[in-house]
């Protein structure tokens, strides 16, 4: 009569990736070690390439460009210094950051929001709003809003903030 050799079985969940390995315990560290020398090295280098936006730093970032009321999110900086297109990402992106921080209801705008706040007609309001869909700064939802990409997000944080606070001396 044979001896049955231990089995072990281990169930690994990482991120979105789970397997359970079984076997004796040399053939499950074999495989262990295959899994983690195999898949985190791909997760790490995918992780590379994920667009992510730390709030933090963003409202760091924002700070004196855009400020809070019980009405909504202001731009502090004068109009004369912004473009059209300009001005709607900053108001797009002080939507996001006062959703996120639970200081704005809604997640998006609608147009006659922004046109409101753009002070323009809707002709105009329209052709810009498009011009940042077709450059993936804005998307419109399904409730016929716009709200902010995270693409947006991360132009904004790289390429506006700072030539804004360049022109405004901050």
């Amino acid at each position: 009569m044979t001896e049955e050799p231990d089995r072990v079985a281990v169930h690994i969940k990482y991120k979105d990736v789970e397997k359970t390995l079984s076997g004796t315990p040399e053939q499950v560290w074999l495989l262990l070690d295959r899994f983690f020398a195999e898949l985190l090295p791909s997760f790490d280098t995918a992780k590379k390439l994920n667009l992510n936006v730390d709030l933090q730093v963003l409202v760091k970032d924002s700070e004196k460009i855009i400020a809070f009321a019980e009405e909504g999110a202001y731009i502090l900086v004068p109009r004369t210094k912004l473009t059209d297109n300009v001005t709607l990402a900053l108001l797009l992106l002080g939507n996001y950051i006062g959703f996120r921080l639970g200081k704005t209801k809604s997640n998006g705008l609608s147009k006659e929001e922004l046109q409101t706040k753009l002070g323009k007609d809707a002709k105009i309001t329209s052709t810009r709003l498009g011009e940042l869909v077709k450059n993936e700064i804005a998307t419109k939802t399904t409730d016929e809003k716009y709200k902010i990409t995270t693409f947006g997000l991360a132009q904004i944080q790289k390429d506006i903030l700072p030539k804004i606070k360049s022109k405004i001396g901050t």
